[in-house]
């Protein structure tokens, strides 16, 4: 009888040596004359773990004798035991980790395109309502209700629409959309396929970061499978709808992930950012009305008109609804994929879920959001995960990317590093950006290096004021985030 075993094939689990343990396995099954099965699944997201072998427990393993050499010191139990991913909500994550990501009939038997299925049955503006009613928002940084943005599609006369799945996942610390996108491909495909069906459109773009080759394989493998299984293209699923769907590669511009630069790089345009009335909306990919929206958000849609948005909606606190697939990185033991409701403290967070720093020391500081977001005090270490309650004390919530800093961090050259990264990211079509970012970069240089750090000190909370109302994008108008929540929470790093 065959043992199933499952090797991580996630970039991060690859990067740590999952490749190398899988040869390992089957060499060694090959010598012992031993059948197994390898499955080369998406990560769980217990980063601290990997490569993480696991194996199918059946009838098969007592009667290969398992019971009697099956203990070893690293055995860690059944995955679903081991307390950091027992105390998870998966929702959107569900499959990750279990199915087979490029295995259709996996897929299927594990609840998949049933949300797809329901919506085939519904009115466009029945599923917009689903979706609406979830209170699902954008999980991409700016946190707009979902249902809103297709509502104005579905509304806006055209003969064309789009779909556009911004997959430019760029922030550091995150990696949610990359582990969606290698772990369970099919999610977002069907996530999709629905948005198309809702608004009218017939044609959806996936533009994926160049520097996600590992996903890119696994889309454009599950894409075949949906085309050969009339899961995409005409008349899918015998309805008379039509959807195509294709992945577009970006070319390493951070600007990109801002939606208008991206539908320009789209359009093969240079990547510059769009003045803004008209919304994408109403006006978007070639001057057409086109939903935007990032890949959790698609891939929460087919549980949502599975279950139903209510069901989706009883996750979560306030106006943030559902759950929030959370990135652990930087100085924490336990780095990783946190799928939670809203509401979780960011301090039960840290330590209940991160294990605190990995060196031992205090935590100092939290960028959370991106190399954009403002950096969290210890005194802020309570407040909720929640898009308002981050919004009141200034910070951001975002991609729910979480980079952590102990004690020895200085926050000085965090703040240098973020003029620095606005310097050299900005596609330069505005000046406060384009300049501001510049000048604020070797003002921090002054201020590190003492050159009238009192004096430079009030320039650079001028240069962030003109970048915070003046820039044309998030990104320079989010790039003193940062560099403020630095000087203003820790300033005996600025030499006071």
């Amino acid at each position: 009888m065959s043992i199933t075993i499952y090797v991580s094939g996630d970039s991060s689990a690859i990067s740590l040596g999952a490749n190398r343990v899988a040869m390992a396995i089957l060499n060694e099954a090959e010598k012992r004359d031993i059948d197994i099965h390898l499955v080369r699944n998406g990560s769980r997201g217990l980063y601290w773990l990997e490569p993480l072998v696991e194996v199918e427990v059946n009838a098969g393993l007592f009667d290969a004798d398992f019971i009697n050499g099956g203990t070893h010191s690293l055995a860690l139990g059944a995955t679903e035991e081991i307390p950091y991913f027992k105390k998870q909500q998966r929702l959107t994550f569900a499959r990750v980790g279990i199915t087979d990501p490029i295995s259709l009939e996996d897929y299927v038997a594990h609840n998949g395109y049933k949300g797809l299925e329901n919506a085939l049955k519904m009115s466009q503006a029945e599923i917009v309502k689903q979706v609406t009613d979830s209170g699902l928002r954008g999980r991409g940084g700016a946190a707009f209700p979902t249902g809103i943005k297709w509502n104005t599609v579905l509304n806006t006369p055209s003969e064309q629409k789009y779909i556009i799945c911004n997959a430019d996942e760029g922030d550091s610390g995150t990696f949610s959309d990359r582990m969606i996108m290698e772990g369970d491909p099919f999610v977002l495909i069907e996530g999709m396929t629905i948005a198309g069906l809702a608004v009218g459109a017939t044609q959806g773009y996936i533009y994926l970061r160049v520097e996600y080759p590992h996903a890119q394989k696994a889309l454009n493998a599950a894409i075949k499978k949906a085309y050969e299984n009339n899961y995409l293209g005409e008349n899918i699923q015998g309805s008379g709808k039509t959807f195509n769907l294709e992945v577009r590669l970006g070319a390493g511009a951070y600007v990109c992930g801002e939606e208008t630069s991206l539908m320009e790089s789209l359009e093969g345009k240079r990547g510059l950012v769009r003045f803004k009335p008209p919304l994408p909306a109403i006006s978007g990919l070639f001057g057409k009305p086109t939903v935007v929206n990032n890949v959790i958000s698609l891939a929460s849609v087919p549980i949502i008109l599975d279950k139903g948005g209510d069901y989706y909606r009883d996750f979560g606190m306030g106006r943030s609804r559902g759950t929030l697939p959370l990135q652990l990185a930087g100085n924490l033991k336990h780095t990783g994929l946190v799928e939670i409701a809203f509401g979780l403290t960011l301090r039960e967070l840290l330590y209940d879920f991160g294990g605190g720093s990995a060196s031992g020391r205090p935590i100092k500081a939290v960028q959370v959001g991106g190399p954009l977001g403002a950096f969290v005090h210890e005194s802020q270490f309570d407040t909720p995960l929640d898009y308002e309650a981050f919004a009141a004390n200034w910070t951001v919530l975002g991609h729910g990317g979480v980079v952590a800093f102990d004690d020895t961090v200085n926050m000085a050259e965090m703040a240098r590093y973020a003029m620095e990264f606005c310097a050299e990211e900005s596609c330069g079509k505005c000046t406060p950006c384009r300049i501001g970012s510049t000048r604020g970069f070797e003002v921090m240089d002054d201020i590190i290096n003492n050159v009238d750090r009192e004096k430079n000190i009030v320039l650079l909370r001028s240069l962030c004021d003109t970048l915070l109302n003046g820039s044309l994008c998030a990104l320079g108008g989010m790039t003193p985030y940062p560099v403020l929540s630095a000087l203003n929470h820790f300033p005996e790093d600025f030499g006071a």
